[in-house]
C-alpha cells in the first residue's frame, strides 16, 4: 500500500530518472525574493519551458528525461528546486498556508531573473498546482500550461492517505532512499511531516480549496494529462480541472501511474512537445 500511496507527490521517482541526463546543461543559482533558486538549463530553442517538481522534489529527481529529451532545438528547458528543496538551501522549508502562491512567485520570478519575457509551464503533482496558480496570476506571462497529477482541492479521502504514510520510517528503504540522498536521513523524516501537516490545512477551508478560485482566471491553453492507473489521483481530480479552465483538454494514458512521464517518457515528450508546437 505504502508504494501506491508515495506516489501520490511525487514519490514514485523511476530510480533511472537519477542519473547524468546530459553534458549541456548549464546549472547555477539566482537570488529571487530573498533566496537563491537552484536551476538547471538546457536547449536552444526559441520556446522556453519551465519544469515545476512534485513535493520535496527537485530537478534531478524528478525531470532526468525530459532535461535529456526534449528537442534541445525547438525548447529551451529549465529545471529548478523550490526554496527549501535540493540545492535552493539554505532556507529551510516551511508550508505557510500561501506556500503555492510562494512558489508560484518564485517560479515566475526566476524566469524573469534568467531573461524569459514568456514561457510554458510543466508542472507535475505539487508542482502542478504551483503552475495553476502561476498560471492564474500571470496571464500575459503564461504561454501553455501542461499539468499532471494535479489536484486543485484537498479532500477527506486525500487527507486520510497523507496520513497513512506520515511516518517515513515505514517506508521501504527503495523508496526512502532518492530522498535521504537529497536531506539527510533526520531531515527528510521531519521535512515530510512537515509537508502531511502543511498540505492537509487546506482540507479546512471551503470545499477543501487549495486554488479552485483560480481556475478560472486560467487563459493559456492547457493540457491536462492523466494515468488511468495512478492510484493516488483519481479521475475525478483531472475532470475537475477540465470543467473549470476555459478551453483545457483532457489526454487520458491508459498505463500511466503518477510518475507517468518518468515510465513513459517517450511518449510523454512527444505528447509535449507537440501541444507546445501546435
Amino acid at each position: 500500500m505504502a508504494l501506491f500511496l508515495l506516489g501520490r507527490r511525487g514519490f514514485q521517482r523511476a530510480m533511472t530518472a537519477i542519473r547524468p541526463y546530459c553534458s549541456s546543461v548549464a546549472s547555477g543559482k539566482k537570488p529571487v525574493n530573498g533566496v537563491d533558486l537552484y536551476y538547471e538549463q538546457t536547449g536552444r530553442g526559441k520556446h522556453a519551458v519551465l519544469l515545476l517538481p512534485g513535493a520535496l522534489g527537485n530537478t534531478k529527481t524528478d525531470f532526468g528525461p525530459q532535461l535529456k529529451s526534449l528537442a534541445k532545438e525547438r525548447f529551451t528547458v529549465v529545471g529548478w528546486d523550490p526554496r527549501g528543496y535540493g540545492q535552493s538551501r539554505p532556507p529551510d522549508r516551511d508550508f505557510p498556508p500561501d506556500f503555492f502562491e510562494r512558489d508560484a512567485k518564485d517560479a515566475v520570478d526566476l524566469m524573469k531573473t534568467l531573461g524569459f519575457g514568456k514561457f510554458s509551464l510543466l508542472g507535475w503533482s505539487d508542482g502542478g498546482i504551483t503552475a495553476l496558480v502561476a498560471a492564474a496570476r500571470n496571464p500575459d506571462l503564461i504561454n501553455k500550461m501542461v499539468v499532471w497529477g494535479a489536484n486543485a482541492f484537498v479532500s477527506q479521502q486525500d487527507l486520510k492517505l497523507y496520513n497513512e504514510v506520515r511516518d517515513v520510517s515505514k517506508w521501504s528503504a527503495r523508496m526512502r532512499q532518492p530522498m535521504e540522498e537529497v536531506y539527510g536521513v533526520q531531515v527528510f523524516a521531519k521535512l515530510w511531516e512537515a509537508w502531511v501537516d502543511g498540505i492537509a490545512q487546506f482540507v479546512h477551508r471551503p470545499e477543501g480549496s487549495i486554488c479552485m478560485e483560480l481556475l478560472p482566471l486560467i487563459s493559456c491553453p492547457t493540457l491536462i494529462i492523466h494515468g488511468e492507473k495512478d492510484p493516488m489521483v483519481p479521475i475525478l481530480h483531472p475532470e475537475y480541472l477540465l470543467k473549470h479552465i476555459k478551453g483545457s483538454r483532457l489526454h487520458l494514458m491508459p498505463e500511466g501511474k503518477h510518475n507517468l512521464h518518468l515510465r513513459h517518457a517517450d511518449e510523454f515528450n512527444t505528447l509535449v512537445e507537440d501541444f507546445l508546437e501546435e
